[in-house]
């Protein structure tokens, strides 16, 4: 009787294996990589969005412009700025940067991203009037660490899950699948969400968490552990709800929202639920927007879904909403074709960030779970995370030139 040749196991992400070489063979030489174009689909995808997030960020804030700093055009103006500046950077970060350069540097962005958290708990954090340090005032552009933690724990825990694969996939717990596929990557994860925590930032360290769980289980990581590792921190995140007040209290809010107090904790979620309510199936149209007059603070943040709702209805939400399903596909597309292992990693959770952070955010203004601050990406007004998330989509292109097949 003909036996069967034995199997390795091996991690969700890998098409069928050419050869059963060294596992960090990929980056001895790749030289011999083809660079084509970007992924056109997905840059027209992104340019969409980012330019609907223009429109919005004008029409949703040029009244509270007027009001607070005595011009309209306040935040768009400096929305653009940013976006330039993101863009410009973005444009070399595609021309030259291959797949070995985001795993040669990706612990010197772990580095880098843990310093400046640790700033944050210095005189030199600042709380913005929010009543949580969470951001390093450089007077001319105000940076949020735990945006460039997000990053940088994918790009570090996609390098370690390719140089470790081996391991990773090892039945030997202790010096294997346990150690490199546990043990190791849940130090890194712990070491950004825990100077996030330190920040009150739930919300941030809820993504760091579903991130690094999602990257353990594309890089081979057993299930029992990913469900192990996943109990833990429901377990964490319940204890950090319980002996944080601020946190008890939004949990509190939306657990009885019709008992809140509608002036105060209830305001925001309930003026949201008004402007997503009242913009029916077509909208009340670009700008006519009621919600913006002072019932939805600072409606160009975290609630900006709510002013596409009023203005552009139901229609204009599925929109939005279909414009990032796209992204997210066009996504995994490039991850499933990226050259190696560590930058199919890096698509994948770059792209798995923006659809946490679209989720989140839509499930926050529909009340469909507690208020916190997440913003909607490409739309939400922000210096630090708008260049941010235009440098990752600038990561994720300058990966899909390097594709390993003919573009569709």
């Amino acid at each position: 009787m003909n036996q069967q040749p034995n199997t390795v196991k091996r991690s969700l992400w890998q098409r069928p294996p050419k050869d059963e070489t060294n596992r960090t063979s990929e980056y001895t030489n790749q030289t011999g990589l083809k660079k084509g174009s970007v992924d056109v689909p997905f840059l027209l995808i992104t340019a969409a969005l980012v330019l609907f997030g223009c429109v919005m960020i004008y029409s949703a804030s040029f009244v509270f412009a007027q009001k607070h700093h005595n011009t309209s055009t306040y935040f768009i103006i400096r929305h653009v700025i940013f976006l330039m500046m993101a863009v410009l950077f973005t444009f070399v970060v595609v021309k030259y940067c291959t797949p070995r350069f985001w795993y040669d540097f990706s612990y010197i962005f772990y580095g880098i991203s843990i310093v400046l958290l640790l700033l944050v708990l210095t005189p030199l954090g600042t709380d913005l009037n929010s009543g949580a340090r969470r951001w390093i005032d450089l007077k001319v552009i105000t940076l949020q660490p735990s945006e460039l933690a997000k990053l940088a724990l994918v790009l570090t825990l996609a390098r370690f899950m390719t140089t470790h694969e081996k391991e990773v996939l090892s039945p030997h717990k202790f010096g294997g699948d346990f150690k490199y596929g546990v043990l190791f990557p849940g130090l890194m994860i712990a070491g950004v969400g825990g100077l996030v925590a330190l920040e009150k930032h739930i919300s941030a360290l809820a993504i760091i968490g579903m991130l690094g769980i999602s990257l353990m289980f594309l890089g081979g990581t057993r299930i029992k552990w990913i469900a192990s590792l996943a109990g833990i921190i429901a377990v964490a995140a319940c204890m950090l709800i319980i002996f944080f007040p601020y946190a008890f209290a939004r949990v509190d809010t939306w657990l009885n929202i019709e008992e809140a107090d509608p002036l105060g904790s209830a305001w925001q979620t309930l003026q949201g639920l008004m402007a997503i309510g009242s913009g029916g199936l077509f909208g009340k149209g670009l700008g006519n927007s009621q919600q913006k007059y002072g019932f939805v603070s600072q409606p160009q943040n975290d609630f900006i879904f709510t002013i596409i709702c009023e203005e552009f209805g139901f229609i204009g939400a599925i929109l939005v909403i279909g414009l990032f399903i796209a992204f997210v596909w066009r996504g995994f597309h490039i991850a499933r074709h990226a050259p190696d292992k560590c930058s199919s990693l890096i698509v994948y959770g770059l792209t798995f960030k923006v659809a946490l952070q679209v989720i989140l955010n839509i499930a926050v203004v529909t009340n469909s779970m507690p208020n916190t601050g997440i913003s909607l990406p490409f739309f939400s007004y922000g210096g630090t995370s708008l260049m941010l998330q235009i440098l990752e989509v600038g990561i994720i292109l300058s990966i899909s030139r390097y594709a390993s097949h003919k573009k569709i």
